[in-house]
């Protein structure tokens, strides 16, 4: 039998599906090349753009691999040469966690610190510069980091102590610090303890409060002038809002997109969709924004989100991965290039699927 693979589908413009090709795209899965599904322990998707794509890995050897746009350095690989296979990151040897934003990139390293490499406009490499970086830095001033996260042009990590910390870009709020400054090293979001998860997306932020399950809460804070906030607002928060309404069930699951945001709500493993719906990306059926929390209709025992540009993916208990959204460049997986304002079965040919990942603001997917 063969060794599973793990795989990709979508945009592949910028390289970013990783199977060898600048195919335009893939409307079904592909294989990306070299990588063992074995091997691989998480996976992260990166993008500024539909067609500008890129992808890490993070293996059992705890290095990281990357494949895709590079303009920026974020494939970590000392070059600004796009790649359409995967190849190492340098000096990185014990990851734990992997982040991918638009055109940046975190890993989390066993020691509770994170270091940072790609675009650095904004300062979202956290190393008090705003010089872009083709090889990992560290995020200076950051201990004790359990989880970490990649917006758009910011970057987000929770602390062992649950605090969450920002820096990077801040002109609609997303470092949640009260201010509209950017910043180049990491600080305190106000007024946030006991997180237990955390999101990004491409201007705005969701965290889980309280272990997932039972009694957790969902907050957010930042750009919000499709209703990603989920306050019933389309005022953007410069500091963390309750998204309502809290759910009897608690959260287990939280995912945020280019403008929408997901959670998983524990009682019935539903999904909760809310923000921009300009695609169906919020598979409610309708293409209506929505300023609070709707049902996806169709879909139980949901386990894993993930968001992209303008489209979602799901995995169900049963390793079934559905799709919904925008689907231009195949996207959705399900061998077709028509948008879908619900979810539809993905067509990966994988058993056993137990990560999936779709950037914050590009056009592809992943699954392992």
């Amino acid at each position: 039998m063969a060794e599973k693979r793990l795989k990709s589908w979508g945009n592949n413009r910028s390289g970013q599906l990783g199977d060898g090709t600048w195919a335009d795209l893939r409307t079904t899965a592909t294989t990306v090349l070299g990588l063992t599904s074995a091997e691989v322990v998480k996976i992260a998707a990166g993008g500024a753009g539909a067609s500008l794509g890129y992808g890490l890995a993070l293996l059992t050897d705890r290095t990281v691999q990357s494949w895709g746009v590079n303009g920026s350095g974020q494939l970590g690989d000392g070059t600004v040469f796009s790649h359409n296979a995967p190849g190492r990151v340098v000096d990185v040897s014990d990851a734990t966690d992997i982040a991918a934003g638009g055109a940046h990139s975190l890993a989390l390293l066993a020691d509770g610190t994170v270091v940072a490499w790609g675009q650095n406009t904004h300062g979202q490499l956290g190393n008090g510069t705003n010089s872009d970086s083709g090889v990992p830095v560290r995020v200076e001033g950051l201990h004790k980091v359990v989880a970490i996260a990649a917006g758009l042009h910011h970057s987000l990590a929770l602390r062992e102590d649950g605090t969450v910390w920002a820096w990077g870009y801040n002109g609609n709020g997303q470092l949640g610090d009260g201010t509209s400054s950017s910043r180049g090293l990491p600080a305190p979001v106000s007024g946030l303890t006991g997180v237990s998860r955390i999101a990004a997306g491409a201007g705005h932020n969701l965290v889980l409060v309280g272990k997932p399950g039972a009694g957790a809460s969902v907050k957010a804070w930042g750009y919000n002038a499709t209703g990603q906030l989920g306050d019933n607002t389309t005022i953007n928060r410069f500091t963390p809002v309750a998204t309502r309404p809290t759910w009897s069930g608690g959260v287990s699951q939280i995912a945020a997109g280019c403008n929408h945001s997901m959670a998983v709500v524990d009682d019935d493993s539903r999904l909760k969709a809310w923000g921009q719906n300009t695609a169906g990306q919020l598979g409610d059926g309708t293409t209506v924004f929505r300023v609070l929390p709707v049902t996806v209709p169709g879909l139980t025992d949901v386990r894993l989100v993930a968001a992209g540009r303008e489209h979602t993916v799901a995995l169900s208990g049963t390793s079934t991965v559905h799709s919904w959204g925008s689907n231009g460049s195949g996207q959705l997986g399900d061998g077709t290039t028509t948008d879908s304002s619900t979810p539809v079965p993905t067509l990966t040919a994988l058993t056993g699927i137990d990560k999936i990942a779709a950037p914050v603001g590009g056009d592809f997917s992943l699954a392992n």
